[in-house]
Parts: structure tokens; sequence; C-alpha cells
């Protein structure tokens, strides 16, 4: 986790379990920083919560007897579900509530935390099976049509005065739109890992490896990018994207030119530096590229994941043709 200074509530055995879990996530689930970073916070706010419900810090011992009727006020009350009186507040909703995939990621980080106390310390504890989890919205990933990713490409270096952070922006959403990747994907990279040849290697979430083939043009965006950058020549553990001042270039600076970009080129707000990569996947669909093979280079896990981009293809046929079909406008 990051930094590991998240504060648990509970004896020095549950501390120790906490930790141990974590450990594990790290070593044998090989979870990255942002998996560890929130399923840490999850299990801290629900420990938190045991204390203010329970009336005292919980025991490790104590986790074992916890009813389904525990897990269910943790997660009202982690909806903002429930006003000062205890009953249902719709004003307190309102005024801090989380979105259900949130609430669904928390109980995902119960389960991993309960499965654990199972199988490594003998404490079962069944009652969380008998809690249902908020099921996450399913949304359909939003792609930006060929010619908007080509414009946002092109457009990019007309916002920067600067040549060689032009230069950059050009080469980095050629990069997130020519190989599919994730935008900390992208800017995890080094110099040494700079796009060359016909494929390079990825690591992806979970520290998973990916080979990813490399097209002319993104070759050519990142060589003319790195030609102009005056920072980290030389060296191939420097970060290959970088700011204004030469440290490894944040994500909110990468989504504040997509903003500047959607209002300088009339983009529609699902315009951002991820929808690159949604729109890789798609305009590959699209042009008779196979499932297993999107599969493996967008490095989901699941299959399921990468087939919700033939839903995306199947509303654009769709769109297509009521747009173009004489009995779809009513003709005969």
């Amino acid at each position: 986790m990051a930094g590991g200074l998240i504060p648990f509530a509970g004896d020095g055995a549950l501390r120790d379990a906490v930790a141990s879990w974590r450990r594990w996530l790290a070593d044998e689930r090989r979870a990255s920083a942002h998996t560890l970073d929130g399923y840490s916070r999850d299990l801290a706010a629900f420990l938190g919560f045991l204390a203010r419900h329970r009336g005292g810090e919980p025991a490790l011992a104590d986790l074992g007897q916890l009813r389904p009727a525990d897990f269910r006020a943790f997660l009202a009350d982690r909806s903002g579900a429930r006003g000062p009186d205890g009953g249902f507040s719709r004003s307190s909703q309102a005024r801090s509530s989380l979105a259900r995939s949130s609430l669904a990621r928390t109980m995902s980080s119960l389960r991993s935390f309960f499965r654990y106390l199972d199988r490594h310390l003998g404490i079962h504890n069944p009652a969380l099976g008998a809690v249902r989890a908020p099921r996450a919205p399913r949304s359909l990933p939003r792609a930006m049509k060929e010619d908007e990713a080509l414009d946002a490409i092109q457009g990019a270096a007309d916002l920067q005065q600067t040549p060689w952070i032009a230069a950059r922006d050009t080469a980095l959403f050629t990069l997130l739109y020519g190989s599919g990747l994730r935008i900390g994907e992208a800017l995890a990279l080094n110099r040494r890992d700079a796009p060359a040849g016909e494929a390079m290697v990825i690591t992806g979430k979970g520290n998973k490896q990916r080979l990813v083939p490399l097209l002319p043009a993104v070759v050519e965006a990142v060589a003319l990018y790195l030609a102009q950058c005056p920072w980290g020549a030389g060296d191939p553990q420097a970060p290959l994207f970088v700011g204004a001042r030469g440290k490894r270039l944040n994500p909110g600076v990468v989504q504040r030119q997509m903003r500047r970009l959607r209002a300088f080129l009339g983009l529609p707000d699902s315009a951002t530096p991820h929808a690159l990569r949604h729109s890789f996947a798609t305009h590959l669909l699209a042009g008779g590229g196979d499932l297993r093979t999107i599969q493996e280079l967008l490095g989901h896990a699941s299959l399921s994941t990468t087939q919700r981009y033939t839903e995306v293809d199947a509303a654009r046929l769709i769109t297509v043709y009521r747009d173009a079909h004489p009995r779809a406008r009513g003709g005969d």
C-alpha cells in the first residue's frame, strides 16, 4: 500500500493480520499499488465503523462473530443512506453518497480480507456470504469516432507553445490510440522502454506483461519527441514522458490537456485520454479484429471485459442502420 500509513482500528493480532493480508496481496496476488491502496482504505473504513458500531475497537476474534446485519449496517453507513437518527434519509444520501461501483469494490475488499482470514488464519465467518454486493452499473466504453481521435492527436500540438512539449503530447496521444495503452502504463515507461521496432512489452495491471505491436506512426511520433526533449537524454532510467521541469508527467496534466482539446475542437465530454484506449479497441473490432486478439492487446484478464466492445460496435451499426436504411426512416 502507498506509504503504509493508513491507521487500522483493532488489537495487535488484528493489525498483524491486516499487515500479513496486505503482504499477501502484494507478493502472492501481485496487486497493483492502486489496488492495495483502495482495498486498504476500504478495510480501514470497515474496522473504523466496527469500532463505532460496537462501542470499542474490534479484536481479531470478533471478526468471526459478525452477523450479516453488521455488514449491511456498514454498507448503509458507507453509502450515507442513514440519517442522524438512524433512519434512512434522502438528504443524507445526497450529501455523502458513494457510487454503486465504489460500494461493489468495498465488498470485494472485504471478501478478499475475510477469505484470507479463513484460508490462512482459520477464522471462518459465513455471514459476509449472505450479504449481496451492490451491482456495479454496467457502462459501455465511450469510444471516440475515428475522425475525433485523429483530430485530437493532430490538434494536441496546436495548444502548446513550447515545441518539445507539443511533440510530447502528440507522441503520447499517438501511443494511447495506436497501441491501446492505459494512461498509467504509458506514463510509467522509461526511456529504455521507448517504442521501437515492431512491438514492445508492456507491464499492466497485476504486473502482467503483454506484447503490443507498434505502428510506424507511433514509433515515429515518439522518436520526434525524444529528439527535442531537453530532459533525460542518455539516461535509460529517465522517464519517457516528462513535464516542463523534467519530472515524470502527471496524469492530471494529460487530462487537463484533453479538456482544453475538447473545447478547442468541439469534442464531446466523453473525449478523455482513456477514451483513446477505448477507441483503439472499438476501431480494431470494427475493422475485423477478433475478440481474443483484442483481449491480449488490451491486457484484459477476462474475455468478458473485452466483450463489452461488441456492444459498442453493435450500437454503432444500429446508428448507421437508422441513419441510412430507407425502412428505418419510415420508407417502404
